[in-house]
């Protein structure tokens, strides 16, 4: 248990929303959950989330030790398109966590794996075999090292961006040129930490993109990666103007339903850690993605307004 005491100030607001810029580690959720345990006091008192804190103000808030993640093999289907003693590619489902973390301790893509395979032990406890990720609503092509020289070699092409890595996307608005690169730096949110926005010391990132397909209030694409910062392509193509439909927290609210954004990973290359040949996989996309669509196909060529 951790016991933090904090004085106001300056601050004003909501209780949930002082505490959680005060202590950048909780977001607002988690503070409210804490409230809701009896884990926060004002002025010696229990409190509720809505309370608007005052000057002078003595709050103490009590977070509770992080439960222990326990890395077990499960018997989870995967989609394995390629696998040898070095390497592994496999297909990620839409909705599934690549590793275990808070929120998210199980049922992941590690935990199917390692029933699967032995995996490297260089990436820390609970990310086994884990050279790179794809968000959990992104579906698509992920490689895996089976053992350590094999992980060494696939981090290091990620490095020297030697592999392959091209997302098809589907984005709000009509791109009228044929397509660009958006070269802007990304970072933590100042507004929101659960979010990544384009910020001046942030960390160099670049996306190239180009139109595949339009329909008139959406536009399909296809983005290669030069870096692979979290939540590159969601955050570079929301900075221009065209988010990705169906995105969670970068999206507008009204979109088109599906399970998450509509990305998907469906191209991935990198040369061999033991051969040095190069290999190149490709994959198609969710059903729920091609049948979206497929409707939005009929109703260009039927000349119908598009959702």
């Amino acid at each position: 248990m951790t016991i933090k005491h904090l004085v106001i100030t300056t601050q004003r607001g909501r209780i949930d929303k002082v505490v959680s810029e005060m202590i950048s580690k909780l977001s607002r959720s988690r503070i409210k959950k804490l409230i809701d345990k009896h884990l926060v006091w004002v002025n010696g008192k229990l409190t509720k989330p809505k309370y608007k804190v005052k000057a002078h103000d003595k709050i103490t808030v009590k977070i509770p030790a992080p439960k222990k993640l326990s890395l077990v093999p499960e018997k989870i289907p995967l989609d394995i398109i390629y696998e040898d003693r070095d390497v592994l590619v496999v297909n990620k489902p839409q909705g599934m966590v690549v590793h275990p973390a808070p929120g998210h301790p199980d049922h992941t893509l590690v935990n199917a794996l390692l029933y699967h395979t032995p995996l490297s032990n260089i990436n820390g406890t609970y990310r086994p075999g884990i050279v790179h990720r794809i968000d959990k609503d992104t579906s698509g092509l992920l490689m895996v090292a089976k053992n350590n020289l094999a992980h060494y070699s696939l981090s290091d092409q990620l490095r020297h961006k030697t592999n392959v890595r091209e997302y098809i996307a589907l984005v709000h608005g009509n791109i009228k040129e044929k397509g660009g690169t958006v070269d802007a730096p990304l970072g933590r949110s100042r507004r929101n930490r659960k979010k990544q926005a384009v910020v001046s010391d942030g960390r160099h990132a670049v996306t190239h993109y180009k139109v595949l397909e339009r329909f008139g209030k959406y536009t399909l694409i296809a983005c290669r990666l030069e870096t692979g910062r979290t939540h590159q392509i969601r955050v570079h193509m929301k900075y221009i103007g065209h988010p990705l439909v169906g995105d969670p927290l970068y999206g507008p609210r009204k979109t088109i339903k599906g399970h998450g954004q509509f990305l998907h990973a469906w191209k991935l290359g990198f040369h061999h850690p033991r051969t040095g040949k190069l290999l190149i996989f490709t994959v198609q996309m969710p059903v729920i993605f091609r049948q979206v669509l497929d409707k939005l196909r009929r109703q260009k060529y039927c000349g119908k307004q598009n959702y």
